[in-house]
């Protein structure tokens, strides 16, 4: 799988899941995840099935996260899973060959997941974030770039990001970046897509 630049990440969002979605596909970002742990299930398939027939026949896959059974139902491209969601061989019961991303937050966590052979992994957080309840401890920039160095599959470098510190992450070495409230807490979703996937497209 090759490399594909922004990652972007539902979480809730200022805009509408449709706008966002919308946005996305115009923009050709390659990767859309929505990963919204409070919603019931009936909202998830709702929404996940809203996004999908936006995504569907669009440059930009549609991630579910950790769900396998929602992901099947909404016919995602991905499922993304974290660390203390099943383990890839459980979920391919359930999703079948469909791709699948996995969460690592440190090297260990990182050579075990090769194991597993994923599709691409997610790493981080890279600085500290409360996009989570219970965010795990930094990375930093130089285990990040151990890891790059590391994996020949896609890495998506995640957390605390934002425009202050993203040059930092791309000097070493990093394609692939996942920036959450930057893209959820505006309403100016078009313009910020487009101007992190020109930066991205440039490195």
């Amino acid at each position: 799988m090759e490399d594909f630049g922004l990652y972007i990440i539902i979480t809730n969002p200022q805009s509408t899941y449709r706008q966002i979605a919308e946005s996305c596909v115009k923009h050709g970002v390659k990767m859309l995840q929505l990963r919204e742990k409070a919603l019931s299930d009936k909202d998830l398939i709702r929404i996940g099935k809203e996004i999908r027939a936006i995504t569907k026949g669009s440059k930009t896959s549609f991630v579910m996260n950790d769900r396998a059974d929602i992901a099947a139902i909404c016919e995602a491209d991905f499922l993304h899973l974290g660390q203390d969601d099943m383990t890839m061989q459980e979920a391919r019961k359930i999703v079948g060959d469909m791709k699948i991303g996995l969460s690592t937050h440190s090297i260990q966590q990182v050579k075990d997941a090769l194991v597993q052979q994923p599709d691409y992994i997610g790493f981080g957080p890279v600085y500290p974030t409360n996009a989570k309840a219970k965010p795990d401890q930094p990375v930093g920039t130089e285990q990040l770039k151990q890891v790059l160095d590391l994996v020949n599959i896609p890495v998506v470098a995640i957390g605390g990001i934002f425009p202050e510190n993203i040059e930092n992450v791309l000097k070493v070495g990093a394609k692939n970046i996942a920036m959450v409230r930057h893209f959820m807490q505006t309403d100016q979703m078009d313009r910020r897509i487009q101007d992190y996937t020109n930066l991205l497209n440039k490195k």
